[in-house]
């Protein structure tokens, strides 16, 4: 990843945060844990935790429905040439690593 793409992925995560923050609500807790974005800067995929875990449907379909207003909030907050087209999925790495523990302190 270039310096250019790490820096973009980084305010990406930073904005997500407080766009989450702002609009998201109160019946479950989204955390938007990493960015990815594209070589050409056009696509970018945000990566989220939810908790409860019972909600993350929920919470997904509503930051579906919400990527226009995001893109817009994203838009106003960050000033880039080509503003990226962004989709949200839950973040299994996460996931893995908190199941991983979950194992290990059984042990």
């Amino acid at each position: 990843m270039s310096l250019r793409q790490e820096k973009v992925s980084s305010s990406i995560k930073r904005v997500a945060g407080e766009y989450l923050k702002e609009k998201a609500g109160r019946e479950s807790m989204i955390t938007a844990i990493r960015a990815d974005i594209g070589r050409d800067l056009k696509n970018s995929t945000v990566y989220v935790t939810v908790f409860p875990e019972e909600k993350e449907t929920e919470a997904l379909n509503f930051l579906k429905r919400k990527r226009g207003d995001f893109r817009e909030f994203f838009k106003s907050r960050i000033k880039l040439k080509t503003v990226p087209f962004f989709d949200f999925k839950i973040d299994m790495g996460e996931k893995y690593r908190q199941r991983i523990e979950e194992i290990s302190e059984k042990f």
